[in-house]
């Protein structure tokens, strides 16, 4: 069990529950970063009293810190900032809650400083699975998804030998459009896409939930983080989202970890491994389940995913491109710039375009991020 965190992303909804399991445990925070909400961040960390916050959009680091004046609270800004509340000496956790590759420097300098990553940003593993996965272990640096499949993946093999699996199953809720054709999907609205059936999430996510992207970017890090090929995993629709993912052994025997639909529990659990505390969070209540229900995913009307999965497969910088393009036409669609089948549409083209097979280091991931996100603006002409 880790004492002492470092939040990355700390206004945004993983951070905020990560901040409320920080407390019901006992774990100090010792750092915390936003991109520019400071009203929040303030009072987080006059609530938490970190050692170090610091702000990625530079004008709103300056507000914030003429605001902390009164405070012994250091401010900074920038991917400095961000880079040097992931390697600060006295914290052994880095929880990476922000949202794109902003989150793939930090937690590399994090893994080189040996610090357990409670990983929450997907795009990190998706972007650069295969540099980031190979320094972990290089290093020793221990690295705890807190995704709830994941998670559930993570926990159904704790114990296990790698030679005993025989494939991950994935589940999915489908989403608060599971069922509709694509031609119906077309005037959705943003107001629609980012009230999901089950989870509490923040905007961009919603969206991805929405589009199935979100199921194919953790297909992509399953593949990342357990070292199994494509092939290896299976998605299954579960609109109860009781089941959180499962695994099948060799011997043909189904291991499903279960629970509430809520994030507070593998932030915890990432925290705490391998010791398991008494939580603040709802119990399942068998009683109360009328069904649960498997079906395959709907790659013809939701190609988002099936987009992920042959990124997958291709491999280099496929995945990359794929995951910068559809954040910023995640980003066009919220402002109601672009409609929502567009979405897959930009993310497919950059592919198409941009994708190379080979992504040799960190610089050709960031070149081709943001190669990714100019493609869909110059597109859209936004």
């Amino acid at each position: 069990m880790v004492k002492s965190i470092s939040v990355l992303g700390c206004t945004g909804s993983i951070g905020r529950q990560t901040l409320a399991v920080a407390r019901h445990t006992g774990i100090r925070v010792a750092a915390m970063t936003a991109n520019r909400q400071i009203d929040l961040l303030e009072e987080q960390a006059r609530l938490f009293r970190p050692e170090f916050v610091a702000v990625y959009d530079e004008q709103a680091a300056a507000e914030l810190k003429t605001a902390l004046r009164d405070t012994d609270i250091r401010v900074g800004s920038g991917m400095e900032g961000l880079l040097e509340a992931a390697t600060l000496e006295q914290i052994d956790c880095v929880v990476t809650a922000v949202s794109g590759a902003v989150g793939l420097r930090p937690t590399l300098a994090a893994i080189e400083r040996k610090k357990r990553i409670a990983l929450a940003n997907k795009e990190t593993l998706v972007c650069a699975g295969e540099i980031v996965m190979k320094r972990a272990a290089e290093t020793g640096a221990e690295i705890i998804p807190v995704d709830s499949e994941h998670s559930a993946v993570f926990q159904c093999l704790m114990g296990r030998q790698k030679g005993e699996l025989r494939r991950i199953l994935l589940t999915c809720s489908g989403g608060p459009f599971r069922g509709r054709k694509r031609e119906e999907l077309e005037a959705i609205t943003p107001a629609q896409a980012v009230k999901h059936p089950r989870w509490n999430m923040g905007a961009k996510i919603s969206v991805d939930s929405a589009t199935l992207m979100n199921k194919g970017l953790e297909f992509i890090e399953a593949m990342r983080l357990f070292s199994v090929s494509p092939d290896d995993i299976q998605v299954v629709i579960h609109p109860q989202s009781v089941i959180h993912s499962m695994v099948e052994l060799v011997d043909g025997t189904v291991i499903a970890q279960m629970g509430v639909p809520d994030m507070g529990l593998p932030i915890q659990l990432a925290l705490t491994y391998p010791e398991r505390l008494p939580s603040m969070f709802d119990r399942l209540d068998f009683t109360s389940l009328q069904d649960l229900s498997f079906s395959a995913p709907d790659l013809e009307n939701f190609p988002c995913l099936r987009l992920a999965m042959d990124c997958a497969r291709r491999g280099g910088t496929a995945g990359c491109v794929m995951s910068a393009a559809n954040e910023e036409a995640v980003h066009l669609f919220l402002r109601e710039k672009i409609g929502f089948n567009r979405i897959y549409d930009l993310a497919a083209d950059a592919v198409a375009t941009l994708a190379q097979d080979t992504a040799e280091n960190l610089e050709t991931v960031l070149e081709a991020d943001a190669a990714a996100r100019r493609f869909v603006h110059e597109a859209t002409g936004s």
